[in-house]
């Protein structure tokens, strides 16, 4: 009470104060000033070019102009007004909508034209002037604003669709979605001022009527049961008042899943097979879960029992079923079956919603099923040593067993064929076929091959034969060219020797001298090095003699083994530095291996050989040659001919003696086995029109026609095909036999008689060629 008091006075006496400002400013001081200082203003003005700073005097009132009210004649908002005393007062304006849509009187009465929109304009800023009867400015420029009023004449608007998601088993009061409604309306009046609610009274959600925020108002919200909602929003203006405007939006609640239910089997009882030869690691079968929640929740722990785990396990397939995997290798001959007791549980953070109901135990019977199995080695890899350079009969044994029932006999052997190392086919025990050298080849690979008998089943081992080294190689001397130069004394160090051992074992070297030498000798240290030392010097480069040493070498070994190797040393001339600059290359014997010298060998021997048979050709070709021409066969060389015709000079690229020796006493018809005959030149025809023989022409003709018949009907002589013979090519020639004694020989007995019809130059050679051979020569 006495709160409200103490406001009530300060307001008294506040209104008193204004009261007397009011007073004050509209008594006869300020008139009397505003008259005084007119006039003088005034002459001032006319007489004088500087203006005085002058008080506004406008009294503005609040002007408001209320939204959509309708003007079919303009009507008055406000008075311009000032403190001027002027009788005759003229006022314009400028500004937004000035003349148009707000227009002033005289009077400074202010008029609105039109109906205004609030949400398209909502404040007017104009500009008013004052003048005098003679259109002076009495009052400058005063800015005022016409403001327009907001009624209620717009309903909210959902400017989007609304989804939202929660978690299934979420606490009351979880923020699920916020939903937003606008009103045009003004938002600083009832006009703009929503208020949500949900049109459905549900039980699970609820919103926040100002903010328009939907929470969960329980917190058993399951998914399995109910996966999604849809609530209806309201927004109302007015304050949700019922005058107020509405509108409506659907929301979608989906309802998210958490793991709240655990993995169940879907039996209590598995059956399931596998072969004894199963492969580890690999799948036996799959045990089917059931689970309400979604499968990124779905996370099934399986446990099994210590004494199954070393040959069983269970893992997660993509579905996250249970997929029985095999660990151990199976024995059906041991165990012919196998019972688990799995079970199955999740790690939850509150309890299950299937907890009553779900099957987290069963039972797995696991049957093996029999497989005839390959041989089965003791072990998966066999290494064994053997020395070299010895036979060794019994190195170890590889042994293998038929894991079968059947227990079969197994038998061995080893495929490589190059292998040195043999097998007994019944024990399985190894053995050398020949001396191993370990510089050669210092470790053996193969295969033993166990198989059933008979022709059963088979497997591969690998076996590695280690050979052991002995000191079976003599040391070999390591060193650079070693030179004297001509002022080297006495002591003088000339070089130093290593040597080098294909053996395996550690070596220790000594050196010595293996004849005496009166220039040098060696002096050994013990660490496997020695130097050449000068004994007597110096040298010179013009002696010609050559400088060398036999160096013995022995290698410290069980059993020692020496070598002795003559060192070539050369002379030289050299600098102060010990530099050679000229040098006499010393005598060094150099040795060739066995090998080398079998080579050698054997390339003589092939190159003898070749001369050899060489030769032998040669020699049989020109026997040949000679049996050819002791044979008494008649051949003739054709070096040129014309085939144009040329008379006489026809026969000059022939050797035709022999057929000459023809028209004389028919040498060329006689045959061992016939009697002397006449010639044929004799018994020939003359055509009448030749009156001058030319050199037996039509003799030879015939006597050729005979001999070729001749020939084509005696297999024991050689053919004669043309004038152009090839009686025999050799054995050696390429084109082979030209002879006819295979070809037909019906060309001979072709009618030759059209010649006639030709003419008389083909008369005589019809005549010829129209008689048959046989009976001419038979009528000898």
């Amino acid at each position: 009470m006495m709160a409200w008091l103490q406001l009530w006075t300060m307001g008294l006496i506040a209104t008193i104060a204004l009261s007397i400002l009011l007073t004050v400013a509209d008594s006869g001081v300020p008139g009397v000033e505003g008259e005084k200082r007119g006039p003088v203003e005034i002459v001032k003005k006319e007489t004088h070019p500087v203006l005085l700073r002058q008080k506004r005097d406008w009294i503005w009132n609040s002007l408001y102009v209320a939204e959509e009210k309708p003007a079919p004649l303009p009507y008055k908002i406000g008075q311009l007004k000032s403190s001027q005393r002027v009788e005759v007062k003229k006022f314009k304006i400028k500004g937004e909508g000035a003349n148009s849509i707000f227009t002033v009187d005289d009077k400074g009465d202010l008029f609105v034209t039109r109906s205004l929109d609030r949400e398209e304009k909502s404040m007017y800023n104009l500009t008013a002037t004052m003048y005098d009867g003679n259109n002076r400015v009495i009052e400058d420029s005063g800015d005022f604003v016409v403001q327009v009023t907001d009624i209620n004449d717009n309903i909210p608007v959902f400017p989007k669709t609304y989804n939202g998601s929660v978690m299934e088993r979420s606490s009351i009061g979880t923020e699920v979605v916020k939903v937003t409604a606008t009103d045009a309306d003004d938002s600083t009046t009832v006009n703009g001022e929503l208020r949500y609610s949900l049109i459905q009274d549900l039980s699970a959600f609820e919103i926040d009527s100002v903010k328009g925020v939907i929470s969960c108002k329980i917190k058993n919200l399951d998914r399995e049961t109910k996966s999604q909602y849809v609530v209806v929003v309201k927004a109302q203006d007015m304050r949700g008042m019922a005058s107020g405007s509405t509108a409506t939006t659907s929301v979608t609640i989906t309802i998210t899943d958490t793991n709240d239910n655990i993995a169940s089997f879907t039996r209590k009882t598995y059956e399931l097979q596998v072969p004894e030869d199963h492969k580890l690691n690999e799948k036996i079968g799959t045990l089917e879960l059931e689970d309400r929640d979604l499968i990124q929740n779905k996370n099934p722990i399986f446990i099994i029992p210590n004494d199954i785990r070393r040959v069983f396990n269970v893992e997660l397939s993509p579905n996250k079923d249970g997929n029985l995997m095999l660990k151990q290798a199976l024995d059906y001959e041991t165990t012919n079956s196998y019972t688990l007791n799995l079970q199955v549980r999740e790690n939850l953070d509150f309890p299950a919603d299937n907890l009553n109901s779900a099957v987290t135990t069963a039972q797995v019977n696991i049957k093996v099923l029999d497989v005839d199995e390959p041989p089965v080695f003791s072990q998966p890899v066999y290494t064994f040593t053997v020395v070299e350079e010895q036979i060794v009969e019994n190195i170890a044994t590889v042994t293998a067993r038929d894991p079968d029932r059947a227990n079969k006999k197994i038998r061995y052997s080893i495929s490589d064929k190059d292998c040195p190392i043999s097998i007994n086919p019944s024990t399985g025990q190894l053995s050398t076929l020949r001396m191993l050298d370990r510089e050669l080849e210092a470790k053996h690979m193969f295969q033993v091959k166990a198989e059933e008998e008979p022709n059963g089943l088979e497997s591969f081992v690998k076996v590695n034969i280690m050979v052991q080294d002995i000191n079976d190689n003599k040391p070999e001397l390591a060193v650079e060219d070693i030179f004297i130069c001509e002022n080297d004394n006495a002591n003088t160090v000339i070089g130093t020797l290593r040597a080098t051992d294909k053996d395996d074992q550690p070596a220790s070297f000594s050196f010595s001298l293996a004849s005496e030498s009166s220039n040098f000798s060696i002096r050994d240290y013990g660490n496997n090095t020695a130097d050449i030392v000068v004994k007597e010097g110096p040298f010179s480069l013009d002696d010609p003699k050559d400088y060398s040493v036999d160096v013995r070498i022995s290698d410290g070994g069980r059993p020692i083994q020496t070598s002795v190797t003559k060192l070539a040393i050369k002379s030289c001339r050299c600098d102060a530095r010990r530099s050679p600059t000229q040098c006499k290359a010393g005598a060094r014997r150099m040795g060739v291996s066995v090998h080398a010298l079998i080579a050698i060998l054997l390339c003589i021997l092939t190159i003898l050989v070749i001369v050899i048979l060489f030769v032998m050709r040669k020699r049989y070709q020109k026997d040949s040659l000679a049996s050819m021409k002791n044979s008494g066969e008649i051949h003739e060389q054709l070096v040129t001919y014309d085939e144009e015709g040329g008379g006489e000079m026809d026969t000059n690229g022939y050797d035709v003696s022999i057929l000459s020796s023809a028209c004389h006493d028919g040498s060329l018809l006689r045959r061992p086995d016939h009697h002397p005959h006449p010639s044929l030149y004799a018994m020939v025809q003359k055509p009448p029109h030749h009156s001058q023989p030319t050199a037996c022409k039509g003799d030879m003709a015939v006597m050729i026609e005979v001999k070729k018949d001749e020939a084509d009907h005696d297999r024991d002589g050689f053919p004669y095909d043309t004038l152009h013979i090839y009686g025999y090519e050799g054995p050696e020639s390429l084109a082979g036999s030209l002879s006819s004694l295979e070809s037909s020989s019906t060309d001979s007995n072709l009618d030759y008689d059209f010649l006639s019809d030709w003419g008389p130059r083909f008369r005589t050679l019809a005549e010829l060629y129209g008689v048959d051979g046989h009976e001419y020569y038979h009528q000898y």
